[in-house]
C-alpha cells in the first residue's frame, strides 16, 4: 500500500487521478481512508493511504448504469 501527502485543494476525485490514473478510483481511496471521509477538500499534508489496485477493486458497474 502505498500514500500519497495531499496539497492545498485536493479533492478525492484529483488525488484518485494523480495516484490511479483514473478519478472513477476513488471510491478505492475513500474505502481504505474512513477516518478521512468527512474531508471534501483537503489542505496540504493529509496522509492518505493508496491501497494497489487488484481485480476486487477494478471498476464493475452496478447493474443501473449497465
Amino acid at each position: 500500500m502505498g500514500q500519497y501527502n495531499t496539497k492545498a485543494g485536493d479533492q478525492w476525485d484529483i488525488i484518485a487521478k494523480n495516484v490511479y490514473g483514473d478519478e472513477c478510483k476513488a471510491d478505492v481511496l475513500m474505502a481504505a481512508n474512513f477516518p478521512l471521509l468527512d474531508i471534501f477538500q483537503f489542505d496540504a499534508g493529509t496522509t492518505v493511504e493508496c491501497p494497489e489496485l487488484t481485480e476486487t477493486t477494478s471498476e464493475t458497474l452496478p447493474p443501473w448504469r449497465t
